[in-house]
C-alpha cells in the first residue's frame, strides 16, 4: 500500500499593517474565480521552490510588496472530488516594503480589519482568519462534501 498521494501545494498570506489596523485584501472576480470575493493574496507553490520562497514570491507578484519574516500560522486542506489532496499553507506577515499595485489576479487594497465581516468575502475567509489568528489552532480541515457545503473542523 502506497503512503504517497497526489497533492497540490498552495499558500495564502495575511499581510497586516498593525500600526493602522488594516489588512491587505485582493478582490477576486466571480467571473474569473470559483473562490471569489475578497481574499488574502497567495497562490501555487512551484516545483523545487521552498514554502517560504513561494509565499514571498506570490505576495510580491500579486501586490507589489516584499514581505519579510512571514510566519506559518496554519494549514487549510481537503481532498478534491478526484482524490487529490489540496494544501494551503497559511502565513501572516507584518513586515513589508514596496509599492502596492493590482494585477489581473485581482484588485488590491488595504481594508480596516474590523470591517471584514461586512465585505463580500471569499468562501470561509472569516473562519480561515480565525484559525490563522488563534495560537491554539493550526489546521482547518474539510472532511467531506455534504449537502449544502462541507463538514469542517479546526484543530
Amino acid at each position: 500500500m502506497s503512503r504517497s498521494q497526489e497533492t497540490i501545494l498552495t499558500n495564502i498570506c495575511l499581510v497586516e499593517d498593525e500600526a493602522c489596523g488594516k489588512v491587505l485584501m485582493q478582490y477576486r472576480s466571480p467571473e474569473r474565480y470559483h473562490w471569489s470575493g475578497y481574499a488574502f493574496p497567495g497562490g501555487h507553490i512551484e516545483k523545487g521552490e521552498s514554502l517560504h520562497d513561494a509565499v514571498v514570491r506570490e505576495v510580491l507578484e500579486e501586490t507589489g510588496l516584499t514581505i519579510s519574516h512571514p510566519k506559518l500560522v496554519g494549514v487549510k486542506n481537503w481532498h478534491r472530488d478526484d482524490g487529490i489532496r489540496y494544501l494551503v499553507f497559511c502565513y501572516k506577515a507584518t513586515e513589508f516594503s514596496g509599492q502596492l499595485h493590482s494585477t489581473e489576479e485581482g484588485e488590491i487594497s488595504w481594508v480596516d480589519k474590523e470591517t471584514l465581516p461586512q465585505l463580500d468575502l471569499a468562501y470561509d475567509l472569516l473562519e480561515l482568519l480565525r484559525m490563522m489568528e488563534d495560537e491554539e489552532l493550526s489546521e482547518y480541515y474539510y472532511h467531506e462534501r455534504i449537502e449544502g457545503g462541507w463538514r469542517k473542523s479546526m484543530y
